[in-house]
């Protein structure tokens, strides 16, 4: 397993690459909409691993909920896995609370799940395998 991505909720994405590409200089080298999960999201490699910029694109998205009662910060930690599959059965028979039992297709056609923060120490966890 490694460390897929940094998931950071903002208010809007061309804002926050003011800072991430403008200052920083880290490359957007991907942007997408997620239309299901109701955000926008921009890919910045950074090492071996990227931060994920997300920006809501309805006002009931969870991005949206999230930006109302947080504000812009780290949403989640994104872990890359060989088999989603079986990563998730694994966490449920040891009782984990899973958001979703199974994966769905997430930004750039990767399979996707998430780990209530619950049973992950009060992080969101996602899963992700390419395909």
């Amino acid at each position: 397993m490694k460390i897929n991505h940094l998931g950071i909720a903002t208010k809007g994405i061309d804002e926050a690459l003011k800072f991430w590409a403008g200052a920083l200089g880290l490359e957007n080298v991907h942007t997408e909409t997620v239309e299901d999960q109701k955000v926008r999201v921009a890919m910045l490699p950074i090492g071996d691993t990227r931060i994920e910029l997300l920006e809501a694109t309805a006002d009931d998205s969870p991005i949206a909920k999230f930006v109302e009662k947080r504000g812009g910060g780290i949403h989640h930690i994104a872990v890359e896995v060989e088999n989603i599959e079986e990563s998730l059965a694994k966490l449920k028979s040891e009782g984990m609370r899973l958001i979703d039992e199974s994966p769905r297709v997430g930004a750039e056609n990767c399979l996707v799940a998430f780990v209530h923060p619950s049973s992950a120490n009060g992080v969101l966890l996602e899963l992700v395998q390419k395909q």
